[in-house]
């Protein structure tokens, strides 16, 4: 039977109201000048996320299903973290924290210098790709399904590493330390890893004792139906976003290629 329960995660309601107040507080101070911004698109993003550990998704996820505890994964570490990033576009991203929370951030050294490195492209897709393949590893799985600590944990890391490869990707402040054509490749290249952790779910055996033990899984699901949905689902999603930016990253590429072609021509 599916249990409709919400359940209230002080820490992810308070994260999830600060995250909308500095964006509001951006907005107003940015007023016109923020227009390219796209504050449906983040608090799109702020509620998929909260939504994911709150509602009886979560805990369908934690007791039944594979597959569900899959979408919400996904949810966490992908679209809402893509929406996010989407909605910082522009000038915004600037200035999400007011100034009197920036002066001690600007002294702390050594988190600036955390960040830099946080930032750089291949330490991103490193620990996007490194969180999602320690904790697929079905010792990780069942461990962070069994103590609530390390399942927030998972949480935790999936989201952030979604925050830093969807920043890479779309770029939201426009740094330009990536051209087009190299954040379509580290596209394809997250879409390939994606994949290549969908097809170890579908080829293995059931790999995850918790879910070996439920006796009334829903649907009508086996333990190897389920986690061939999640893998499946997972390769759906992966390609609806990252295949997407890859396609369209590649097009501006090309655009771009042929202009800088057509101007040494004149």
């Amino acid at each position: 039977m599916i249990r409709n329960e919400w359940r209230v995660d002080p820490v992810v309601l308070a994260g999830a109201g600060i995250a909308l107040a500095l964006y509001a507080q951006a907005w107003l101070r940015l007023r016109r000048r923020a227009r390219g911004s796209h504050p449906l698109l983040f608090a799109a993003g702020i509620a998929i996320g909260v939504l994911a550990v709150v509602s009886p998704l979560d805990a369908l996820a934690e007791d039944k299903l594979l597959s569900t505890h899959m979408a919400q994964h996904l949810l966490i570490g992908d679209l809402a973290p893509l929406l996010i990033v989407l909605g910082l576009r522009g000038p915004v991203s600037f200035f999400l924290l007011p100034a009197p929370a920036l002066r001690p951030l600007a002294r702390a050294r050594l988190l600036r210098l955390l960040l830099e490195a946080l930032l750089r492209p291949e330490v991103s897709f490193a620990a996007w790709a490194g969180s999602l393949a320690a904790w697929h590893v079905p010792q990780a799985y069942d461990a962070a399904l069994a103590h609530p600590a390390l399942h927030a944990l998972e949480h935790a890391t999936l989201f952030l590493g979604g925050l830093l490869l969807w920043t890479q990707i779309v770029d939201p402040a426009r740094r330009a330390r990536l051209s087009a054509g190299r954040r379509a490749a580290l596209a394809a290249l997250a879409l390939v890893a994606g994949a290549g952790l969908s097809e170890t779910l579908i080829a293995a055996g059931p790999l995850y004792d918790h879910y070996a033990h439920v006796a009334d899984r829903p649907f009508g699901l086996t333990q190897a139906t389920d986690q061939s949905r999640a893998a499946l689902l997972m390769m759906a999603e992966q390609v609806a976003t990252l295949g997407v930016a890859t396609a369209l990253l590649l097009r501006r590429h090309v655009e771009q290629l042929e202009v800088a072609v057509t101007t040494r021509g004149c």
